[in-house]
């Protein structure tokens, strides 16, 4: 056997009965047929592409809550990614589910979200006649937009646990690992977000979450994957009371901070950016690169510049705005 077939036999013999393996044709079923590779299984395939591609990487430069934040340490859309992988992988281990299918989604799932975090969603949600739901464009983004227009052509499994990741059931376990893993690690790292910008205080937070849940980041992290793997492979879920502790904390989360006015206080500026951008590439296709300007030929053009739009980081929205809009000082 070859290294591929190895660890297809281990899976066999390791995971639960209720994992997706690598040999799931259903699941692991590309639009595009491949050849198995000797070395890696599907599902790891799948996740190399998307950490190699070049949406990953201008994940660095996108808002995860505060626009443009001065400091290190604040999250950006990349570093919620590896926090929401190494929170999924830890329940998959536990439950004995597909560790490299869980990791693929988890690293895939935000590929798509807008510049300037969900104010960036709302905005292009509201402008392009479309719509605009970043877990739909993240798929988008592997399977028209990566490569040139290529696409990463990923197996079915990992698209549809992308495709679910914010509100929807996942066809495997592995990809409802990634939705709550999502919700956990977004809710604990904005608190801590929050308290570094001064918007909150620890003693702020609700009393009847955290005496549930823990009084710190890695005790509530912990009860909340604890309450997961306790609960069993059957049902990808939490137990009920901490659950209402987890979505009470999220309420409070969406009065005091998403909403919070310095959190929110350059959004119109924001908004101003993305609506002038957007018309200006309606009225000037030619100027989109060559890739956007195909999705505008075979689809229409609102759905190409939307596309474009949504790709762009922060900062080269902001500089690109300024290149097209600003006065240069003569010399």
């Amino acid at each position: 056997m070859n290294v591929r077939e190895q660890l297809e036999t281990i899976e066999a013999g390791t995971l639960s009965n209720f994992a997706c393996t690598s040999t799931n044709h259903k699941q692991s079923k590309r639009v595009v047929y491949e050849d198995p590779c000797n070395y890696r299984t599907d599902f790891q395939r799948d996740r190399d592409r998307i950490l190699h591609c070049n949406s990953f990487r201008r994940l660095k430069r996108k808002t995860q809550v505060f626009l443009s934040p001065v400091g290190d340490h604040y999250r950006t859309r990349l570093t919620h990614t590896l926090e929401v992988s190494q929170i999924a992988r830890t329940i998959s281990k536990a439950l004995k589910l597909n560790e490299d299918l869980t990791e693929a989604i988890a690293l895939g799932h935000d590929l798509g979200h807008a510049p300037f975090g969900h104010c960036g969603e709302a905005i292009l949600n509201d402008i392009c006649p479309h719509g605009f739901k970043h877990y739909l464009q993240s798929v988008r983004v592997v399977d028209y937009i990566e490569k040139h227009g290529k696409g990463l052509n990923l197996t079915y499994a990992v698209k549809n646990g992308i495709a679910c990741h914010t509100n929807q059931i996942s066809s495997t376990r592995e990809g409802n690992v990634v939705r709550l893993s999502d919700k956990i690690a977004y809710i604990n790292h904005d608190i801590e977000d929050s308290i570094r910008a001064n918007i909150l205080r620890p003693e702020d937070l609700p009393f009847d979450c955290i005496s549930v849940l823990g009084d710190t980041k890695s005790k509530r992290i912990t009860t909340l994957i604890a309450s997961i793997i306790k609960n069993g492979v059957y049902e990808i879920k939490m137990h009920d009371n901490i659950k209402k502790a987890h979505d009470d904390l999220r309420a409070f989360l969406f009065a005091n901070v998403y909403t919070n006015p310095i959190a929110k206080y350059e959004e119109e500026k924001v908004q101003y950016i993305i609506e002038k951008l957007y018309m200006y590439y309606k009225e000037n296709p030619d100027k989109m690169p060559e890739v956007y300007r195909k999705v505008a030929a075979k689809t229409d053009l609102d759905r190409g510049v939307c596309d474009y739009i949504s790709g762009m980081t922060d900062g080269y929205a902001i500089d690109l705005y300024t290149e097209l809009f600003v006065p240069k000082a003569w010399k």
